[in-house]
């Protein structure tokens, strides 16, 4: 399974990257939205771990391009953020997200269960 990090905080994006890494994830990364989006199109993954303030295109404003493609239509997203549900961009209702999870309030661990339910499946044999 292939999941796309989109986060601009590296120390972040190093933590997450490793966790999911060492769960048998393959990982891809991208440190903002404009970045994130061509990642995506190019490795099409089966999961998107988004983050939603980043520098040049914000994590909401990629999910609406990217949604607004073909190949972009089916690809299940995971928002991962430190903005409250209440304080997210309206538009995110409409954008077909799977789950939002605050990271202030989640572990890594807990991360990698949503995960798990989002793509319903078995955890993948680790490495």
């Amino acid at each position: 399974m292939k999941i796309a990090l989109i986060e601009d905080d590296i120390n972040l994006q190093n933590m997450y990257k490793l966790k999911l890494e060492l769960e048998g994830y393959e990982v891809i990364t991208a440190v903002n939205g404009r970045d994130g989006l061509e990642l995506i199109e190019k490795h099409m993954p089966t999961l998107v771990l988004l983050d939603l303030r980043m520098p040049i295109m914000s994590g909401d404003e990629m999910l609406t391009h990217m949604r607004s493609k073909e190949w972009g239509g089916s690809i299940r997203v995971i928002v991962l953020t430190n903005i409250s549900k209440s304080e997210a961009p309206p538009s995110l209702r409409f954008l077909s997200v799977d789950r939002y999870i605050v990271k202030a309030y989640s572990t890594p661990a807990q991360v990698v269960e949503v995960i798990e339910e989002v793509l319903g499946q078995a955890r993948p044999s680790r490495v």
